[in-house]
This record gives structure tokens, sequence and C-alpha cells, in this order.
């Protein structure tokens, strides 16, 4: 077992409290759809807190995302995939992701934590990579973080069908985070 540092495998690492910029950070998805091709969409309404300790295993992280900011390229789909058909943004307009742990996995780091979308809470690991952590082109620290996740969107009740009762879209559904961040303090 190595007895270096955790923070040795993070370039520039930096404890403290860093504020997601929204206007930089990308939350995308994409899964199957009509059983033939893919549909790619992101969430453009974010807003995440990263907390950074000394031991990278006591951060956490919390975020929440505004339903309604999908964004698929195509407003009608939009329309659709807000409706109560799948996200019904008008009765959970966020969702939220708590951490409840972060530890080395063998292919860099796991931050274990709690989704919450359309009123259902399940555990969700996120597989995350530190970018990086240095002077910003603005000044100020700044951090970088990329994520993925893989959920199946009938745990979170969402499980609409075609009139013919067929699949609409896939079960699973590929997460991509994209999160730049300030030291705020």
């Amino acid at each position: 077992m190595s007895t270096a540092p955790a923070t040795a495998a993070i370039p520039g690492y930096l404890a403290g409290t860093w504020r997601a910029d929204p206007d930089r950070c990308e939350v995308a998805f994409s899964l199957r759809y009509l059983t033939f091709g893919t549909a790619r969409g992101r969430f453009t309404g974010c807003d995440a807190t990263i907390v950074t300790r000394e031991e990278p295993r006591a951060s956490a992280v919390t975020a929440t995302v505004d339903v309604a900011s999908i964004d698929t390229g195509n407003e009608k789909r939009d329309k659709h995939l807000r409706s109560a058909d799948y996200l019904d943004a008008e009765n959970h307009p966020t969702m939220s992701y708590r951490s409840t742990g972060i530890r080395r996995s063998a292919d860099g780091w796991t931050v274990d934590g709690e989704l919450t979308l359309h009123g259902v809470t399940r555990q969700v690991p996120l597989a995350v990579e530190p970018d990086g952590f240095g002077p910003g082109p603005s000044g100020g620290q700044q951090a970088g973080f990329t994520a993925t996740a893989r959920i199946d969107r009938r745990d979170f009740g969402i499980t609409a069908r075609t009139d013919g009762g067929g699949v609409l879209v896939g079960n699973k559904v590929s997460i991509r985070l994209l999160v730049r961040a300030a030291l705020v303090r």
C-alpha cells in the first residue's frame, strides 16, 4: 500500500470552498432512442458547491440542477421532456445531488452520493477525475472536475412509453459532468 498522500495524485490540489461557474459547467446526458439511435442533451441551469479538505476523502459536494433548463436542441422535444410524461418539471423543478463519501478507486476517485430526481432519491456513485487546480484566466484560483455516472430512469419513476406500448427511450442514461469552479474561501 502506498504511503504517498492522496493529494499527490491531484495536480495543484487546494483545500477550500469552490463555487461552480454556471457558464462553464455542463450536465450532459445520453440514452438510446427508438432502439436505433442515441438521444443527447444537457441541462443549462446548475448550481454546485464543492468543499475540498486537506484529506480529499473528507471533501463534499452538493449540486442542484434546474430540470426546466433541459436542452436537446429541439424545443418541441424539450417541452415534452419537461412534461409529466418524463421529468414532470412542474412538480419536480429541480434534481439534486449530495455526496455521502469520497474514496479512491482503481481508476481514480469515486464520489458516493444521493441523487434526487423526479421526487425519488437513490444512491448514485460518480466516477470523478480532478482536471486540476490553479490560477484562473481572470485571476483567483480555479478547479476543474469531470465526472460520469450511469442511472436507470425507471429507478426514479420515469417510465414513459409510446401510444402503442413500446419503449420510446432506453432505460439506461449516461451522465457526464464538466465542472469548472472558483475558490470562494
